[in-house]
């Protein structure tokens, strides 16, 4: 795992030369068809040698959940270790990989008339009186929830209205969902900060030089899509929708490309600065030093 154009699919591939692998993609836009050239995904002759698992599996009129993410990704694990083999998960999706390792709630969806109540009764006596209901109730999730966290509060009182089951339990249900894996978890990505913004520049750079308007275009024009998907929604390609909609102009467009790829990296670090377990590679170390690195803390130099 790892930021965005950290080199994480060059050091899968790398990898997948050394031991006998298959690649899984955790990747929310390279789920999508069509999406090719702004997702930085693989080309054909990459993925004919290096054949990867989740990539192309929706239309980009679908939107894929994390659930989803997790049943499939599970399914081409247990058929990798099926087969004699090693699942190697490569992504940047860092909420796919939450979903995966610790499991999912399947909690009920949000109820607009039981939320619209909660919210008159907070106007009427004010959030802390929804704490304090919340606590009769759920005492676990009103210790962890701050009385004006309106939004959250909400939610954990209206998943209890709906289903008569708490947050808490929910949560409970969730971490009983374990792995049958033997887990090890690598991050890459450049030491210094700089850099990773230089190779997200660079790689912006190539991927609007590749006809990356035009694969945007090819999208606007099937009619049948538009910006509020998730597909679309996915950085670069917003805002490529948007040059074509006659919202700015092309080198706004990159720019506005450009900051919100370098703010996914952020959110990305962020995320993996508090993983825990985690094993983290340079992105300036060669490749033979990541592969050592790898295979040292995965204890598969067996296969070298």
């Amino acid at each position: 795992m790892g930021p965005t154009a950290a080199g994480k699919t060059d050091l899968a591939l790398a990898l997948s030369d050394h031991l006998p692998c298959d690649l899984i993609s955790v990747d929310s836009a390279l789920v999508y068809r069509g999406l090719n050239i702004g997702s930085a995904k693989p080309d054909a002759a990459t993925l004919v040698r290096y054949p990867h698992q989740l990539i192309d599996i929706c239309d980009p009129s679908e939107p894929y959940s994390a659930a989803q993410f997790r049943r499939d990704a599970l399914a081409a694990m247990a058929a990798s270790t099926a087969a004699g083999r090693i699942p190697v998960l490569v992504g940047g999706t860092m909420l796919y990989f939450k979903a995966l390792i610790e499991g999912l709630a399947d909690m009920p969806s949000a109820d607009p008339q039981v939320r619209a109540d909660i919210n008159a009764k907070a106007t009427e006596l004010g959030w802390p009186a929804i704490h304090a209901e919340l606590a009769a109730i759920d005492p676990e999730s009103a210790e962890r929830i701050h009385p004006n966290h309106s939004q959250r509060l909400s939610r954990a009182l209206e998943v209890y209205r709906i289903s008569g089951i708490t947050m808490s339990e929910w949560r409970a249900r969730q971490s009983a969902q374990s792995l049958p894996y033997n887990v090890h978890q690598f991050a890459i990505a450049p030491s210094d900060r700089s850099v990773l913004h230089a190779r997200i520049e660079q790689r912006l750079q190539q991927m609007f030089a590749g006809g990356f308007i035009d694969e945007v275009a090819g999208l606007m024009a099937r009619g049948d899509l538009h910006p509020d998907l998730p597909s679309i929604r996915a950085v670069g390609y917003r805002q490529v929708w948007e040059y074509l909609r006659g919202d700015y102009e092309v080198e706004a467009a990159f720019e506005r490309a450009l900051i919100a790829t370098r703010q996914l990296a952020k959110r990305q670090l962020t995320w993996l600065r508090g993983w825990p377990d985690l094993i983290w590679l340079d992105t300036g170390e060669t490749t033979e030093s990541q592969l050592n690195k790898v295979l040292m803390h995965s204890g598969a130099a067996v296969y070298q």
